[in-house]
């Protein structure tokens, strides 16, 4: 367990290269919000997890439930997903929007979320005028 990593993963790297090189700039893994998210927008309180199938316990292909000690594996899965909706909700309590990418539909979400910022540069854009 030592050895899995919880930040700058492959689905978060990929999110972060695209989100970047589109021009938006953000803040990563705040401590003082709930669940620390991947991707922070202070500018447009939008807060981003990119999560990964497995350990989510995301209900696709990628996925897979283990079938070796699922005794240790399917409470520490079930508690992950816990505490990813008491995040989501402790945000939006907080007033934040929160946009979760899963790692099975990276692309589509990447993709989702670039027109979200696009939005809210553009409202922000009619503000400014």
């Amino acid at each position: 367990m030592a050895a899995i990593r919880s930040k700058d993963t492959k689905p978060e790297m990929h999110v972060r290269r695209r989100v970047h090189a589109a021009g938006f700039r953000f803040r990563l893994h705040r401590r003082d919000l709930p669940g620390r998210p991947d991707l922070v927008f202070p500018r447009y309180r939008l807060a981003v997890f990119v999560h990964g199938c497995f350990w989510h316990g995301h209900d696709c292909e990628r996925a897979g439930r283990p079938r070796k000690n699922t005794a240790y594996w399917g409470p520490k899965i079930e508690g992950n997903m816990v505490r990813d909706k008491r995040n989501v909700y402790s945000l939006e309590q907080e007033q934040w929007d929160v946009f979760t990418i899963r790692e099975c539909t990276l692309e589509r979400d990447t993709q989702r979320l670039l027109g979200r910022l696009d939005a809210f540069r553009s409202l922000e854009r009619m503000e400014v005028a």
